[in-house]
Order: C-alpha cells, then structure tokens, then sequence
C-alpha cells in the first residue's frame, strides 16, 4: 500500500498518468537459412525465419521475456540488447565470456529485462563475429499511455543499416586470427532493412547462387502520406562501415540519439556508426505524384561498395516504381572536419538535460592502436589487447574464481609525452591480457579515448565505442593528441549529449563520463566487428558484490561448470 501511494504521489507531482508495466513475451528459433538479401544466396543467421529478425515493441517499464532456442546445430550464440541497461539482471547483457556462457546448440534460455527508458535501441549477436551474419533487429521503447514526446510526428518506422559479405563468418574469422592475416576487406553490399543489389553480371555465378531479379532482394520501400511527418527510427549494425543515410530531396530533423531526446537540428544527411542509432523527423512535403531514393554510403573509409538504395514511395504511387532519377552521390568519404561537426552539433534537450557531475572520480586515457603478438594482428587498448577468459567475468568475480582470469589490473594511461600518434608505433608489440578494470561504486569516472596510426603509415580510422550497462555525457570530442590539461577546460558541462555509443574520429579524441552506479561486469569496446575479435576493448567492473543469485542459464563453460551441481 505504501508503494503504491508513493507511485501516486510521483507520478501525480510529475504529471505522469500511472499505467500498469505489461509483460511482453517473445518466442524464437534462431538458425541458419539460405538467403538472398543482396541477391547472392548464402547461409544467414535468421530468427523464426527472418533477417533482420522481429521487431520487439514495449512501453517504458515494461517487462520484456525472450525465450531463445538455438538451432544453429554446430555454434553456440548470445544475443546483446545493445542500449538495454539490464539494471537488476546484468546476466541478461547478453555478452558472451563477459556475462554469460554462450548458449550451446539445442538449448533454450530465457532472457528477462526492463525496459527502463523510451528510446530506439538494437539487438545482435555477441559471439565471434555472428553480428556480421544477419542476426539482428530492432527494439522500439515507447513512452506509457498518455506521455507524449518533445516533438509531433504522425508514424515512425525502424529502418537498420548494415554492411554485408559473402564470405561466411567462420572464413572471416579465419583470416583474422592466422599468422598470415587476412583481413575481411570492404563488404559486398549495403542492406537497408535487410535488402540491398549486389551486382551479378560482375561475377560468373550460376542463376540460384546470385540472380538480381531474386524478389528477395528487391529495395526496401519506405510509404509515406502526402503531407505527413514520419519519425524514422535508424539504427546502424554494421560490421564494418561508417555509413550516412539521406532522402534525395528531403531534409531531417534529428530528434533523438541512443535513446535521449537531443536539441533538433536539420541534415539533409546522418552521418551514423555501427551502433548508433538515430530517431529524425522527415516531413512528406515534396511532388506526391513522384518516388525518390533513400540512399545510404560509405564515409570513413575509402568506399569500394556500391550505395544502398531503397524507395521513399508516395501514396498512392506503385511501392516499387523507381524514381525518375539517378540516385544522388553521397558525401565525400572523408570529410572529417563534417563528420566531427554534426557530432559536436549533438546537444541534450532543453528541458531534458541530465546535468554530469562537475567533476570526475578517476580518469582513464585509452590509446587505441593496431599491434602485433607473436606475428598476429591484433588491437589494443594502452598496449594490451583483450582476450576473454573460458569463464565469463561476471561469474568468476562473483564466485570469486581468482584463478580463472589475470588479476594485474590494466594500465590507466599510457606515456602521451613521449608517444607519437601520427606514426607507426616504434615498438609494434603488444601484450594480451584477461585483466579488467575494477571500478569504486557509484563513483564517476572520465574515459579519454584517443586514436592514433596503424600499422600502415599516415593511416588512422574511425572507431565507435559502446558502453554495456550504461549511458554516458560526450563532454568534447576534437582531432590531435589530447591536452589534459587545456582540452578538459573545453568540456561541455552545461548540455552534454547522453549516449550508449560514440565515435573516435582518425588521429582525433573523444571524452566521455560515466557513473559506475550499475552492479556487475560490463563490456566498453570498439563496435567494429573484427576489432573486438582482435582485442579492441575493455571490460569494466563495480559494485558485483551487490549482484543476486546469478541464474543457471548463464553457466555450463570454463569453471562454472562446477557451479552447476
């Protein structure tokens, strides 16, 4: 009785009706299928049948239950519900070696969270490289019954971006990880909701392994009434690709980024990376009697993928019927100085501001580089590239398994007087480690990531790092070595943008802040694909102590094997 007068009296102060959360079950099969999203048939990781898999929908508050089978018959999986900050069921990330054992084929587990806050968020695999084989799909939080939004719109719809490949997972995964290192190279194709046009007269294939009639691989079309404003709810998962995303003859108007309502601004394009996800507002104002293309590009990285494409159709014009034009040219790849101005353009809501602390408990200073051990690429993170222990973090610090991962803790910094980040690094070596970082509870902390060169000379990359269990204020980004004495009195401490995922700019730095108020063990890495594999991230802990009793599904690897009986 005393709860619920106090969620009366709550509710009532801040004009918020009180709904009643709802549970929102969903049953899957997740297994391999042959398809053809960009017209080349190949095995896709599917759920009940479909790439991108459905669409989960729920209130804020909400309860949301996945039960999973896996049929994948030889692989094991785990699925991350990427902006989702499982506060109260951290086994639920979804993280494989992280939080949780992958699930082994033929088992069935039950994943259960909160939808917690409004917003646009995904869901993928997190195990190996499997994101890259279509195990995907969106996740929609809206407000409760009777809360409206800062911005009017009359219907939204999700649309995913992905890059995509013909080379299996396994092969890529490979290449990567052989003393003759292969990379996985530029993706084939880019998928807008799932469909894309790989170009088969360019190969010498056989009609049912690559045919560009396949309706399978049609354009995604996008309807719209004449006159009415639609919010589009994009999300990127690509493997590799940064991407932008424009309406030929249409503005946006950002509304929303990772699930906080932003200052609006106007773009005629997103520029998006993989993990970031975007609400804009686009009104249906152009000649109705006419289609156009929605187009998405490469930027970041030296484009050898031909554009996707997809149909902004006008009722009651045929959904299919191509638009009178050639598709538009996307921006110049490498426009940095564009790409960094619409992120710095990014600024919480009047009205909606969550105010950081003034200031910070412990500061990590993150070099990210490319290096070698023993003669294999790899990433690393201050010199020490990642490598996930056989019993996941969470499980062994709560069972205090001391020996079950490296107990010298991660350098905070590196030697930034004496490194140069616009060359090749003179030692090119680096060490891996199954170390984390331990984190004082509830205490804020600053993370400074920093990029420098490669392996290859004059040659730096945009990498966007995501956050597990947590958002963050961006309190600056630039392009240099960062000044941690002059480049902190630049910190945007008024109205910073909250994010779960943010990009690093070549040869360029981004500050973010964090506080560590989430019980368990959470993931902060790149969100490249094939740079995670290799070691391109961090795992953070604090306040495991004050974790419950861990489910049994998250066990049965490593020496969690004992937990069991």
């Amino acid at each position: 009785m005393l709860k619920l007068l106090a969620l009366y009296f709550f509710t009532t102060l801040m004009h918020v009706p009180i709904t009643e959360a709802k549970i929102r079950e969903y049953n899957w099969e997740v297994k391999y299928e042959y398809k053809s999203p960009d017209c080349f048939r190949k095995q896709v990781i599917t759920i009940n049948g479909l790439s991108p898999g459905p669409t989960i929908l729920a209130q804020q508050g909400d309860t949301v239950i996945v039960n999973v089978t896996n049929k994948l018959i030889t692989e094991s999986f785990a699925i991350h519900w990427h902006g989702i900050r499982q506060r109260g069921t951290p086994w639920s990330d979804g993280t494989a070696w992280v939080t949780q054992c992958p699930i082994g084929p033929g088992d069935t587990v039950k994943y259960e969270f909160k939808t917690d806050r409004p917003g646009t968020y995904v869901y993928h695999a997190h195990y190996g490289m499997q994101r890259t084989a279509g195990l995907y799909g969106s996740i929609q939080v809206s407000l409760p019954d009777g809360v409206e939004e800062p911005f009017a719109y009359d219907f939204d719809q999700s649309i995913l971006l992905n890059d995509w490949y013909h080379q299996s997972t396994s092969a890529q995964a490979t290449g990567l990880t052989s003393i003759s290192y292969m990379w996985v190279g530029e993706p084939q194709s880019l998928l807008i909701q799932g469909k894309g046009k790989f170009n088969c007269s360019n190969v010498t294939l056989p009609t049912n392994i690559c045919n560009s009639s396949n309706p399978e691989c049609s354009p995604h079309v996008i309807t719209v009434i004449p006159g009415k404003t639609y919010r589009l709810r994009i999300a990127s998962l690509t493997a590799l690709s940064a991407l932008s995303f424009q309406i030929e003859g249409h503005k946006m108007t950002v509304v929303e980024a990772d699930g906080y309502n932003v200052e609006p601004f106007e773009v005629d394009k997103l520029y998006i990376y993989s993990g970031e996800t975007y609400s804009v507002l686009v009104k249906a104002d152009q000649d109705p009697s006419r289609n156009y293309w929605a187009t998405t590009n490469v930027i970041s990285r030296h484009p050898n993928t031909p554009p996707g494409l997809a149909i902004f159709n006008y009722e009651p014009n045929e959904p299919q019927r191509s638009p009178p034009t050639v598709p538009p040219a996307g921006p110049v790849w490498n426009d940095t100085a564009d790409q960094l101005a619409q992120s710095q353009a990014l600024k919480a809501r009047q009205g909606y501001i969550h105010t950081p602390p003034p200031s910070s408990d412990r500061t990590l200073v993150f070099l990210t580089t490319q290096n070698t051990i023993n003669g294999y690429t790899r990433w690393a993170v201050n010199n020490v590239s990642l490598d996930t222990p056989d019993t996941p973090f969470l499980i062994a610090l709560k069972y205090n398994l001391t020996n079950a991962m490296d107990q010298t803790p991660p350098p905070d910094t590196y030697d930034s007087s004496n490194y140069d980040i616009n060359n090749v690094a003179k030692n090119k070596n680096a060490t891996s480690s199954t170390a984390i970082y331990r984190l004082k509870f509830n205490t804020t902390v600053d993370v400074i990531m920093q990029n420098a060169n490669t392996l290859k000379m004059s040659h730096s990359e945009t990498h966007p790092w995501h956050l597990h269990g947590h958002d963050f204020w961006v309190l600056g980004n630039g392009i240099g070595k960062f000044d941690l004495k002059e480049d902190t009195k630049k910190f945007n401490l008024v109205n910073p943008v909250m994010k779960n995922t943010v990009p690093v700019f070549p040869f360029g730095w981004t500050a973010l802040r964090f506080q560590a108020d989430n019980p368990g063990v959470w993931a902060f890495h790149c969100h490249i694909e094939p740079h995670f594999y290799l070691g391109m991230g961090v795992a953070f802990e604090a306040g495991v102590e004050k974790v419950g009793k861990l489910p049994t599904f998250i066990m049965g690897c490593g020496q969690s094997r004992g937990l069991l009986n």
